[in-house]
């Protein structure tokens, strides 16, 4: 069975715990929503970045509140490019399946729909 990788990003307006769970479970509910088939078992692994101006909370804890207990998770800083986009939460889906990439959903959402327009329209 072949890994394909789910992208997808989104942002907050402030940094609290509350807005970075909430609009973690939006995109990570969303990505499950889209992608047809996906089960928690076949998930791999799953890495989130967040901009520097995101340390109230480690986006992986939304996704263990939902109940991804046994999925591998890491949480790490995005790069800090000039002019990037602010206040984004970015997630990266390491899925086991029977997919083509042309199948694959990723979900941008709020001012993170920027950064991928392309994807985004597709969703």
């Amino acid at each position: 069975m072949p890994m394909r990788g789910i992208r997808g990003a989104t942002t907050v307006t402030v940094d609290d715990p509350d807005s970075v769970l909430q609009a973690t479970r939006e995109l990570l509910e969303m990505i499950l929503q889209e992608n047809d088939g996906i089960c928690l078992d076949d998930i791999a692994s799953v890495l989130f970045t967040t901009t520097e101006d995101i340390a109230s909370a480690y986006p992986a804890l939304a996704a263990r509140q939902m109940g991804w207990e046994l999925v591998p998770m890491m949480c790490a800083r995005e790069i800090p490019v000039p002019g990037s986009l602010p206040m984004c939460i970015r997630v990266l889906i390491h899925w086991n399946a029977d997919k083509e990439q042309s199948e694959i959903k990723h979900i941008y959402l709020r001012d993170a729909v920027k950064l991928r327009p392309d994807l985004a329209a597709r969703a």
